[in-house]
């Protein structure tokens, strides 16, 4: 049975999406800086509290839903009660993708209308498939948690997939990157919605770093194989393990017996990428093993995975990381 406790006029409403398999900190998270957002920072100032916002956890019927780690939390309405909010948020699935989505099928529509009717959407990390599912990201720029990204990719083809970035807004909708990025979009939403004075009050109060902006640093090479060509499938089994020599088109076109045209073509129609970043992306990812797991200098490693110059190997693995190869040592090494 629902927990009693209905809209309340003059604040932003803001409707969390629960449903069973959900990441329980995605929700209640959301609610707590949504709900002391205004709040927590003049009680540390000893001021009145000014709330901002009022927010709903809606379920499919109103019933309490069960997370993923086990938890029940009690819901304020249906999900159909989303028609009043101002802002929907879809949190985290935390359980087997194609189990809830398969299963919360009857929760695509009501996003979809949301938009229709000019309210705004968000979603956190792998959230971002209920909205692509129910279609309100089709042409849209969005992200998800990288290690989603290329199941996503292959599954809405028609989403314009960042998983780099942090967080995206494209029109009315929003979506936040990994699974703890709903802080990030937290404060995101509140200072579009109540300002950034709020917002850096907020940030302070919850100790919260609010200058992240990208994945990038946390992400590791997906295999990217979410495709049916076993030529292109037996060249990434061969790259994976010849990566650090010298390649070059006619290489890989031994290897899989095509052409280039046709070795390009095959190759960015599987992967979403091109053999040359491919190659690119090994590297990088090799390089990230030995830098968290080992003491061996950066010139060595540089070497090892293919490279002759450390300064030009330094740029490449900032942009693919984020991260200079020292700063990422010194923050996931050992």
């Amino acid at each position: 049975m629902a927990v009693t406790d209905t809209w309340v006029s003059g604040m932003i409403q803001v409707a969390i999406i629960g449903f069973s398999g959900a990441l329980a900190s995605a929700m209640t998270g959301m609610m707590d800086l949504f709900r002391l957002a205004g709040v927590t920072w003049a009680r540390i100032q000893d001021e009145e509290p000014d709330p901002q916002f009022h927010v709903r956890l809606l379920t499919r019927d109103g019933r309490p839903c069960r997370c993923i780690n086990g938890i029940t939390l009690d819901a304020h309405g249906r999900w159909q009660d989303a028609d009043q909010a101002d802002l929907v948020i879809v949190p985290t699935i935390g359980g087997p993708m194609e189990h809830v989505l398969s299963e919360h099928s009857d929760l695509l529509p009501h996003l979809a209308q949301q938009v229709d009717r000019g309210a705004a959407l968000a979603s956190n990390c792998t959230g971002a498939f209920l909205l692509a599912e129910a279609g309100v990201l089709d042409g849209r720029t969005a992200t998800t948690h990288w290690g989603f990204a290329d199941h996503f990719r292959a599954r809405y083809p028609q989403v314009d997939c960042h998983p780099e970035r942090l967080i995206t807004v494209d029109g009315p909708v929003a979506c936040a990157g990994g699974g703890m990025a709903w802080w990030d979009l937290g404060v995101y939403l509140v200072a579009y919605y109540a300002g950034d004075r709020i917002a850096r009050e907020l940030s302070r109060s919850f100790v919260i770093d609010a200058g992240r902006q990208s994945q990038a640093p946390y992400a590791t090479l997906q295999n990217r194989r979410y495709h049916q060509d076993p030529v292109i499938d037996k060249l990434q089994s061969w790259l994976e393990e010849q990566f650090h020599r010298p390649l070059d088109t006619a290489d890989l076109c031994e290897v899989t017996g095509l052409g280039e045209r046709s070795l390009l073509r095959r190759f960015q129609r599987a992967t979403g990428d091109t053999p040359r970043h491919y190659i690119q992306l090994l590297r990088v990812e090799a390089a990230r093993r030995s830098l968290e797991s080992t003491n061996t200098p950066l010139a060595r490693i540089t070497q090892a995975v293919g490279y002759d110059d450390v300064s030009s190997f330094s740029r490449l693995f900032r942009k693919h990381t984020g991260l200079s190869p020292g700063q990422y040592r010194a923050r996931f090494g050992r």
